[in-house]
């Protein structure tokens, strides 16, 4: 019955839920849980420092480096690469 929930929230909260597995699913793939021991706050942490290292990026270097690793690394695995948003922003990012 809630699969096919018209009500607005219930569709929010389902795209929300997937976006959310989808970054999950991104950490596990960069290795990160294993590179931290599965602690959660150096996890959070080094997410943290990416965070504000991209924040100071005022060149986009730092970014444009991030982006073109990411595709190589869905390029070296396609069934992993995301669907929807993603997909548009990589045929429109060189």
């Amino acid at each position: 019955m809630a699969r096919n929930d018209p009500r607005d929230w219930v569709q929010e909260r389902r795209e929300r839920t997937r976006h959310l597995i989808q970054l999950g699913g991104l950490v596990e793939k960069a290795g990160l849980p294993d590179l931290t021991n599965h602690q959660s706050n150096t996890l959070l942490g080094a997410l943290l420092v990416l965070a504000e290292r991209l924040a100071d990026d005022p060149g986009g270097r730092l970014h444009d480096t991030c982006r073109q690793r990411g595709r190589a690394a869905f390029d070296a695995d396609p069934s992993t690469r995301p669907r929807g948003r993603e997909r548009a922003n990589a045929r429109a990012t060189p």
